[in-house]
């Protein structure tokens, strides 16, 4: 079909990507559980093999099911190209690895998803890399250690699960100026919500099994952005394997058609739960960037359309045994390690996004033990608060 990129979100959700049926073809993408695709004349199957012409190979490589998620979200993310991976942590350690090389240095934030910091603490010194992390929502600090060295500037907006927000426009300004690579993950805010290609950066990442996919049924990662630099996460992607199913893929784009109508809902439920929260007298704080006392409200309200269906909170006290009694009360919520599924999802930092961390290394994040994780989902508001103020109750 003809890619109108002057479609709104909505209807590109639905129709990004994908082409016109011809007389007698299904309407729906297929599934191609084909490992390989065969040809008769030699010179064409070589043409496929080097990407002179159109055309796949093995599965490994490209998939047409694969091939038109891609596309959707190049689409609604505005970018050149795009290329997916098995996972989420798939995507992101194939845009890092897949660009950096030994004895180059990144420059990140402290409140990365948990497996994003594993990486830089972890595995960067074993492969001759350097992550500098900086106090989150220092912006002075983070322009002082771009300006030090920075060949790649990894952000993450809204932060998991701390829900900080960065000012994507102005650090992408001063890490160019530099000459580096600007990725942003936008797995929190969605397509819907936030562009970080519009705001300067280079390259944008997201966990498809949360938001995109929406049924917490399939797992994936998406990476879109600039032709050259996909195209050298793709080749790193094809050689070590982290190849998404075709099946995960359907159900991703199954999903994807249903976003914006899902994302607005949630957006609209968090705002309402956030400010119960705020007002409740066992709640100590509430991080939402929605909310006017969120320290990142302003950069917010200029960098995204929407402020999402994630929100986290603490309880008086401050007392684990508070939050261990707390979650199985609540009746409207999985206590599962997952997000931005159309059922509410609840959980804390040791057993959702920083479970790969230890305690002293989640303290040194910032992440307090006792912060609730909630992710709404697209029940009924007013059924989730009463829910929330009947476990709150309890405790």
């Amino acid at each position: 079909m003809k890619r109108e990129q002057s479609w709104d979100m909505g209807t590109l959700s639905v129709w990004g990507g994908e082409k016109q049926t011809a007389n007698g073809e299904p309407t729906q993408v297929p599934v191609v559980h084909s490992v390989s695709f065969g040809y008769q004349d030699v010179d064409e199957w070589l043409k496929a093999a080097l990407g002179l012409r159109e055309g796949h190979i093995y599965s490994r490589n490209t998939n047409p099911t694969v091939e038109i998620l891609e596309e959707k979200i190049r689409i609604l993310e505005g970018a050149e190209k795009a290329t997916s991976f098995s996972t989420g942590m798939g995507a992101i350690s194939g845009l890092l690895f897949g660009l950096l090389t030994k004895g180059q240095r990144v420059v990140s934030i402290r409140d990365t998803y948990g497996g994003t910091s594993k990486i830089f603490m972890e595995f960067f010194p074993k492969a001759g890399l350097e992550a500098v992390l900086c106090p989150t929502t220092d912006f002075e600090r983070i322009e002082e250690e771009i300006e030090k060295g920075c060949d790649l500037l990894y952000l993450e907006t809204p932060t998991n699960p701390t829900m900080k927000i960065v000012d994507i426009k102005r650090l992408s300004e001063k890490a160019k100026a530099k000459g580096a690579i600007v990725a942003c993950d936008n797995t929190f805010a969605t397509p819907i919500n936030q562009n970080p290609l519009l705001l300067g950066t280079d390259l944008v990442v997201h966990s498809a099994t949360k938001y995109l996919g929406g049924h917490a049924d399939a797992l994936g990662g998406l990476v879109c952005g600039k032709k050259e630099l996909i195209d050298k996460i793709f080749h790193y992607k094809e050689i070590t394997g982290a190849t998404l199913h075709p099946m995960s893929a359907y159900l991703i784009l199954r999903g994807m058609k249903t976003l914006e109508l899902r994302v607005k809902r949630q957006n609209e439920n968090a705002m309402a739960i956030a400010k119960f929260l705020e007002k409740h007298p066992k709640v100590e704080k509430v991080f939402y960037p929605g909310l006017e006392s969120h320290e990142g409200y302003e950069i917010a309200k200029r960098q995204m359309k929407g402020y999402g269906g994630m929100l986290s909170f603490t309880l008086i006290g401050d007392s684990f045994e508070t939050v261990k009694r707390f979650l199985p009360k609540l009746k409207l919520a999985h206590k599962a390690a997952n997000l931005g599924a159309v059922e509410t999802i609840a959980g804390v930092p040791a057993t959702t996004s920083h479970v790969e961390c230890t305690a002293e290394e989640r303290k040194s994040l910032g992440i307090p033990e006792t912060l609730i994780r909630y992710s709404v989902g697209i029940e009924n508001s007013e059924d989730l608060i009463a829910d929330l103020d009947s476990a709150l109750k309890e405790v």
